[in-house]
């Protein structure tokens, strides 16, 4: 039995229960251990979602990070960023949903331990939105709430989208970026964002 054995159980109970109907107890089942040996891999249940937020943030950062890296314009770079958070979010669903559904139940110390990798992915999607305005792609007066609002957008996926739903995670993030580009994209460019 490893952490990350643990992790995931609690990962997949937490999107299934949420945190507040899950017990210690509950996860020990899942890993087959008793709930005092469950103790001697973690603290407290607080202590695995502070790092499931944690892993999450640093799967979802890594992969849309890796996506904006590329050359190319950008809304090139918005298109693949949409579309390897997306990715990521189904790939990861469980992970995923306790990310963005449980992170309110973290206790202040963890929560303000956290918060910095929560501003820096945020920061990413800022930064590629400004850049667009800065090469005057864009038009946008305020980046920091165009971001907000994609990464709104893009989060709430997690409560309606299913593997064997009509549409797949790429071609969802293909309709949401033509959406956000129409937006962004100032009069002059927007002839070109299809």
């Amino acid at each position: 039995m490893t952490r990350n054995d643990i992790l995931d159980a609690a990962a997949q109970i937490f999107s299934q229960k949420g945190y507040h109907g899950t017990s210690m107890q509950d996860i020990a089942i899942a890993v087959n251990l008793q709930k005092a040996s469950l103790y001697h891999h973690v603290t407290s249940k607080q202590e695995i979602l502070f790092d499931l937020l944690n892993r999450g943030l640093d799967i979802l950062t890594r992969h849309v990070e890796e996506a904006i890296n590329e050359p190319g314009l950008p809304d090139e770079r918005l298109r693949r960023a949409t579309c390897a958070y997306l990715e990521t979010l189904t790939e990861y669903q469980d992970l995923a949903a306790v990310l963005l559904l449980e992170y309110r139940s973290l206790e202040p110390d963890y929560h303000a331990r956290h918060i910095p990798k929560r501003d820096h992915f945020e920061q990413i999607w800022r930064d590629l939105i400004q850049q667009g305005v800065e090469d005057g792609t864009y038009n946008c007066d305020h980046p920091s709430l165009s971001a907000r609002a994609i990464l709104g957008v893009l989060n709430w996926t997690v409560t309606w989208f299913r593997i064997d739903g009509p549409m797949t995670a790429k071609e969802i993030a293909e309709q949401l970026s033509e959406l956000f580009l129409m937006g962004l994209t100032t009069r002059e460019n927007n002839s070109k964002v299809t």
